[in-house]
């Protein structure tokens, strides 16, 4: 048995409907008692590499017992669940205790979230200093991990030294609400880099693990208002010169349902989607509310990486001729070329 280790732009975001999240838009809690401080730090084994799950649930019921299942089941030892939900009204609590009790509380931790959203729920479990690790691992209601998922991240983390910044994170296999296999979210094959980041997400929040000196950025930087955790881990850590690893061996599989459809729809139809997010603006609000966050934080960020955020933000508020020029000159690009030419139709119409 495995065991653990402001507006109106922000009025926008629907709390616990993701923005995409397979890289071609930036995507992609228990109503109980708050644990008492000193008991969510959960004790290490005598040996091996600790591990976090960061969980955050909300109305979860339908899928949470796989997810949790194959969380329990990683071929990775010393790993402890931290689940924080925000309010949930079906059985998700019920179901989040039942396995705490199987788990044993001293590897299961129990909280109430912020009740803010998705992504404010997921920064409040990577700030909260009573959960400690070697690395930390961000978990969504509804997926299913395969068994090798921690172990393939932490095998490609501990090549860094343990005070570089290091994010890790993956391609993803697709499934219907059966849990039947329909496909993969795309391939990318482009370098990771700040200068991507400012326009895409790499990959969802379900794939990503990180050592602790990228969890030390992501806490200095706070709390601030944002679009998603995933992206906004992607942006800090890679703008902080921090180390990006991409695995296009996909080790989650990622549950396609009504309320994530847009997530990692393939084909034509989903790219309509994503161009129609473009025209009403979308994605113009998600990087006004992703590029103020990064200032606030740009003392975290190397000077070159706040030169081409510089760059980069004084273009969007230019005319064509200028926003066009300042969006090259900072250097950002997404993966794909049709993923570009909608950059291109969003620099030509200002919707970013």
């Amino acid at each position: 048995m495995a065991t653990a280790s402001r507006s109106t732009i922000a009025s926008k975001i629907d709390h616990y409907h993701k923005p995409e999240s397979d890289g071609h838009l930036p995507h992609s809690g228990v109503a109980v008692a708050d644990i008492p401080t000193g008991q969510e730090e959960l004790s290490r084994t005598q040996s091996g590499t600790s591990i976090a799950i960061l969980l955050c649930t909300k109305d979860g019921e339908r899928f949470l017992d796989e997810q949790l299942e194959s969380i329990h089941d990683q071929n990775l030892s010393n790993i402890a669940l931290y689940a924080s939900d925000d309010g949930s009204t079906d059985n998700t609590t019920d179901i989040l205790s039942r396995h705490q009790t199987d788990w044993g509380e001293q590897h299961f931790s129990i909280r109430s979230g912020p009740q803010q959203g998705y992504a404010a729920n997921f920064l409040s479990q990577v700030c909260n200093t009573d959960i400690q690790a070697d690395y930390y691992a961000f978990a969504d209601q509804d997926d299913v991990w395969e068994a090798d998922k921690l172990s393939r991240a932490i095998e490609q983390l501990e090549t860094t030294a343990s005070d570089t910044p290091a994010l890790y994170c993956a391609r993803r296999k697709l499934i219907a609400e059966t849990g039947a296999d329909i496909g993969q979210t795309p391939l990318f094959r482009r370098a990771p880099s700040f200068a991507n980041s400012l326009v895409q997400s790499l990959s969802g929040g379900n794939t990503m693990v990180f050592n602790q000196a990228a969890r030390n950025i992501l806490c200095q930087a706070g709390q601030p208002h944002i679009v998603s955790h995933d992206w906004w881990a992607y942006s800090l850590i890679s703008g902080a010169g921090g180390t990006i690893f991409y695995d296009a061996h996909p080790s989650v599989r990622y549950r396609q349902h009504d309320d994530n459809v847009l997530g990692a729809s393939p084909g034509w139809r989903a790219s309509w989607l994503r161009v129609r997010m473009i025209l009403k603006g979308r994605f113009q609000d998600w990087n006004a509310i992703n590029t103020l966050a990064l200032k606030q934080a740009q003392g975290l960020l190397t000077s070159e990486n706040r030169q081409a955020l510089d760059q980069y933000a004084a273009a969007r508020a230019r005319w064509l001729v200028p926003r066009a020029l300042g969006v090259w000159r900072s250097g950002v690009y997404r993966q794909t070329l049709i993923g570009n030419l909608g950059l291109g139709l969003a620099v030509f119409l200002n919707k970013i």
